[in-house]
């Protein structure tokens, strides 16, 4: 399997063209080529000779695009199968703010939230930076008319901090100046919570927008949904992000999936108050995206617009966000699940 030429960082790309006894400057044209996500075809400013024995070792483009489906609202969700032949999601989601592109860390995933269909068939494997960047590049390039993108939120399939080093070094190719050059303003890593990781982040000198997957304020009702609970305490998650916040001076977001008659009562907006004392943070209100085999429901509109208001009320600056794509399959993993599922009934039907 050829390495994904967007794997490679500045450096690397020096050190790569001066290898091939190119001249450095090379590097630079290689890195706008990348950023573009042409095809060797398109790399017109490079020698034939030396973009022929790049094309021997490296795939220009990494991710092909499988198929696609557009929901009522604009958002875009994409089905892409990699070298290997795995299958990823990404989602382009448009706004008048600018616009984003949801991208995937992980084939699969192994953190088992109950609520979640990414986990379904646990992890296979960790994406490459090239692999997550490509989604990015891919997205970008098929929506230039629209402003391409620039914003990113690292919230589809897998747990970014479970493959630190590989989002680290994709957070530093999206903000390169060579490359798309977005800020760490505008890229959003979201975690179900590996503490360390969070404070490893601030001192590895990320300062994206910080998301952690809360969804509930005690550790015994965050155990029922999610496993990660039962190896870190919600006191551990939240002296995490605070240090986070020390470091950073970025407000951390708390992620809240609401779930009907679990977590969206008086009794929960009491407990949120007492956690959140002294964490400068958001919480985001996330309705429940339904997905395949889950029996928990999410509450009705009116019922989690009322459950922000308490909030705000007790002093907790929140919001209720709006779901894009649910009538496309919008959650994490269900149309990878969906065509992985036909392409296997097709397959031995044959």
């Amino acid at each position: 399997m050829k390495t994904p030429l967007c794997d490679l960082n500045m450096d690397e790309l020096t050190a790569l063209v001066i290898k091939y006894g190119q001249p450095k400057y090379r590097a630079k044209q290689i890195s706008h080529h990348i950023a573009a996500y042409d095809c060797f075809d398109e790399y017109t400013d490079l020698p034939k000779s030396f973009i022929a024995q790049l094309s021997e070792e490296y795939a220009d483009r990494p991710l092909k695009e499988i198929t696609r489906i557009t929901a009522s609202d604009g958002a875009v969700r994409y089905l892409f199968q990699t070298e290997g032949g795995d299958l990823i999601e990404s989602v382009y989601l448009p706004h008048d703010y600018g616009n984003s592109v949801c991208v995937s860390c992980q084939v699969g995933c192994g953190m088992g939230c109950v609520f979640c269909a990414s986990g379904k068939h646990g992890l296979l494997r960790n994406l490459s930076a090239g692999e997550i960047l490509a989604q990015v590049l891919y997205i970008a390039r098929d929506n230039k008319d629209k402003g391409g993108v620039n914003k990113i939120v690292m919230m589809g399939s897998g747990e970014p901090l479970a493959n630190y080093d590989n989002t680290i070094k994709f957070l530093r190719l999206v903000n390169c100046s060579d490359g798309l050059n977005i800020g760490m303003r505008s890229i959003s890593v979201s975690t179900c919570g590996l503490p360390d990781k969070i404070v490893r982040l601030a001192d590895d000198g990320i300062s994206c927008t910080l998301s952690l997957s809360l969804h509930a304020a005690t550790d015994d009702k965050r155990k029922t949904i999610m496993n990660i609970a039962h190896k870190y305490s919600v006191k551990q998650l939240i002296d995490a992000l605070k240090s986070y916040f020390d470091k950073t001076g970025r407000r951390v977001i708390l992620e809240y999936i609401l779930i009907d008659g679990f977590n969206d009562t008086k009794s929960d907006v009491a407990e949120l108050r007492d956690l959140l004392k002294g964490l400068c943070c958001h919480v985001n209100l996330i309705p429940l995206n339904p997905t395949d085999n889950c029996n928990l429901k999410p509450p009705a509109k009116k019922r989690a617009y009322a459950f922000c208001e308490m909030l705000k009320d007790a002093g907790i600056s929140a919001s209720v966000r709006r779901s894009m794509g649910s009538d496309v399959a919008g959650a994490c993993g269900q149309l990878k699940n969906r065509t992985a599922e036909e392409m296997a009934k097709s397959s031995k039907n044959k």
